[in-house]
């Protein structure tokens, strides 16, 4: 027995609704488990806990800070932190166990020394240098010999180019 266009198209729009309200549970499901509560004793403690996971980089997108990566290895470093403070170390001493751990760049803001030097003045070092080559080469080309007048006659050879 043949369906009906209009019993097709019932059909059509409700597992096309279906899908949709699939997709929208999918959908939520990926931000229900990107929320990572944890036990905070008091506000103090949550505020301390979200000011220093914004100092500390995440190490696997290295562009993120602990408090913003949803990867593996900052939720586990967003936990490590977490159980430091519930041990009642300090921020510096907390800071210092993960720079011991993973060096200096897992800070934001790494201290200037002389294994950093060129993370503080790369940047500029470049900067100055691609300066310099740009001046060089325009006073270069201002000291060179001008271009030579050619004829006043037209060359009819019959060469366009």
């Amino acid at each position: 027995m043949r369906e009906k266009p209009t019993q097709r198209k019932f059909r059509d729009r409700a597992l096309g609704a279906l899908l949709q309200l699939g997709l929208l549970f999918l959908t939520s499901v990926s931000f229900a488990q990107a929320i990572d509560p944890l036990p905070f004793k008091d506000h103090a403690q949550e505020v301390r806990f979200q000011a220093l996971t914004r100092e500390l980089r995440c190490l696997v997108c290295q562009n993120e800070n602990l408090a913003d990566s949803n990867a593996d290895l900052a939720r586990d470093l967003r936990h490590e932190v977490f159980d430091l403070m519930q041990q009642g170390k300090s921020d510096d001493e907390i800071k210092q166990y993960l720079v011991d751990r993973y060096s200096d760049f897992v800070l934001y803001d790494p201290p200037v020394k002389s294994s950093t030097v060129l993370l503080w003045f790369g940047p500029l070092a470049i900067l100055l240098a691609g300066a310099v080559v740009v001046v060089v080469t325009v006073r270069r080309r201002g000291r060179a010999a001008p271009v030579a007048v050619q004829d006043e006659k037209p060359n009819d050879e019959g060469d366009d180019w």
